[in-house]
């Protein structure tokens, strides 16, 4: 088996339904009603984002991101609003677990993040969301991420770089992995599956620790401050060990 043909067979078993019939849509049907109760007037709409979104979830993975956008009226802070989110969803007979953005709660088996943020007005897709860990806020806009990501040729790389770090239990958020993998594919002649999932840990090894990596939503996001210089150094050690391997079925599985 060529090594492009094993990879392929990895991304087709790891394959997720995002059709209008899947079951991870379920989840949206069930919490909505939960989350309009919580959000009253302030809630605009509730959309899937993140790698459901983007077209880089495996199966193995987080299941699925729900983004809950607010009004600019919303009188509460962005921390009021994250933490009355989750004091809601533990009255709602949920389990949530706090993250840095988001608010993670278990539905029908699914693992599901939930994203409040509140929009800055009326005429675009921009929003505030609060991040915990640094205990501020900061601007996004969940279309651009998606647009961004989406159309970048590259979801099948990110796809395959994402099984290996969960395979391997490492702490790379997505969208910085998913950043990662397009600067280091930008610029190159795109060869085989393969042949970019190799220049992709050759990047992590080379030149992840030290790269700048920017919101394309937000040029004063940086998105590299998300991982301390361990974390970084602890990816670049595992791309390292990648790079010896002798086969593919000793990187990812």
């Amino acid at each position: 088996m060529s090594a492009d043909t094993y990879l392929q067979s990895i991304l087709d078993r790891e394959a997720v339904d995002t059709s209008i019939f899947s079951p991870v849509r379920a989840v949206q049907v069930t919490l909505e009603p939960i989350i309009k109760k919580w959000a009253n007037v302030s809630l605009v709409n509730v959309t899937p984002t993140g790698s459901f979104a983007k077209g880089t979830a495996n199966r193995s993975g987080t299941d699925i991101d729900l983004f809950i956008s607010l009004s600019s009226q919303t009188p509460e802070t962005l921390r009021e609003i994250y933490n009355k989110l989750f004091t809601f969803m533990s009255q709602s007979g949920y389990t949530p677990k706090r993250q840095n953005v988001s608010i993670n709660v278990r539905v029908s088996g699914f693992s599901v993040d939930l994203v409040p943020a509140k929009r800055h007005d009326n005429f675009s897709d921009d929003h505030s969301l609060y991040r915990r860990r640094a205990d501020t806020w900061t601007k996004t806009n969940v279309v651009t991420h998606i647009n961004h990501v989406s159309q970048s040729h590259h979801t099948n790389e990110i796809r395959i770089v994402k099984l290996w770090r969960d395979q391997n239990a490492l702490d790379f958020p997505s969208f910085y992995l998913e950043l990662s993998v397009i600067a280091a594919l930008s610029g190159k002649l795109w060869g085989s599956l393969s042949a970019n999932v190799w220049e992709c840990f050759k990047y992590l090894r080379d030149t992840f620790a030290n790269a700048r990596v920017i919101d394309p939503a937000n040029t004063n996001n940086i998105i590299s401050d998300d991982l301390s210089a361990l974390g970084k150094t602890t990816i670049k050690s595992a791309a390292e060990k990648v790079l010896k391997a002798k086969t593919w079925g000793e990187i990812v599985v």
